[in-house]
């Protein structure tokens, strides 16, 4: 009974903390307007970065990563106080999920968010720091490369659960199959949310990061 309350408890407070958009916050407070109303119209890190360039996205950047790990800890929190200790890993799996959402689809903002990648990203930082570490390095050396921003992104999502499937494998019990069920779960939500990235990545039509310098 008590993680059936413990989940409720975490599920709310990460969907509450996820609907503060930092990249909405951002451009409000200190630009006067809506980034959805600019560029691509994403409440994200890339968009701030091609509107309001680099200190503001590196802002935006921080905050969502922050709210992703901010929703972990409530999550093992919340197992902890109500005596469910044995499942913390699922609570802190089940807010970083929600916490995606809430980013997706913010109470606080009509429902029009970002795509959660950043909130993702620290999710997995305050779940498993080495598999982050990891995710985060190629996520950055495939968007340094190729340019494009959304092909590291789903390249992190996938890498996530197949690194905790390998350590799975090497070490008995490290991971558990829920930790890799649920893992599964956040980095097919990230997928679901680029699904127009890859429509144009296919296409070749997709937006690098940067502009190239005209000669």
């Amino acid at each position: 009974m008590q993680w059936i309350l413990a989940s409720l408890l975490a599920a709310v407070a990460a969907y509450l903390l996820g609907s503060v958009n930092c990249a909405v916050l951002f451009s409000t407070v200190f630009f006067g307007e809506d980034i959805r109303n600019h560029g691509s119209g994403n409440a994200g890190t890339t968009n701030m970065l091609r509107t309001y360039g680099a200190k503001a996205a590196a802002l935006t950047f921080a905050g969502d990563i922050l709210k992703g790990v901010f929703a972990v800890l409530l999550g093992r929190l919340f197992f902890s106080l109500l005596g469910a200790q044995a499942q913390q890993t699922y609570g802190a799996y089940l807010a970083g999920y929600i916490a995606i959402i809430g980013h997706m689809f913010p109470l606080y903002f009509r429902f029009r968010g970002g795509k959660g990648v950043a909130t993702g990203l620290g999710a997995v930082c305050a779940i498993n720091p080495p598999v982050f570490g990891v995710v985060f390095t190629v996520g950055i050396l495939i968007a340094a490369i190729s340019g494009y921003v959304s092909l590291a992104s789903l390249s992190g999502a996938v890498l996530f659960p197949v690194l905790l499937a390998v350590s799975m494998l090497l070490n008995k019990g490290v991971v558990s199959p829920l930790e890799l069920l649920l893992a599964c779960g956040i980095a097919l939500l990230v997928i679901y949310n680029h699904r127009q990235n890859i429509t144009r990545l296919l296409n070749g039509t997709e937006n690098k990061f940067y502009k190239k310098k005209q000669p």
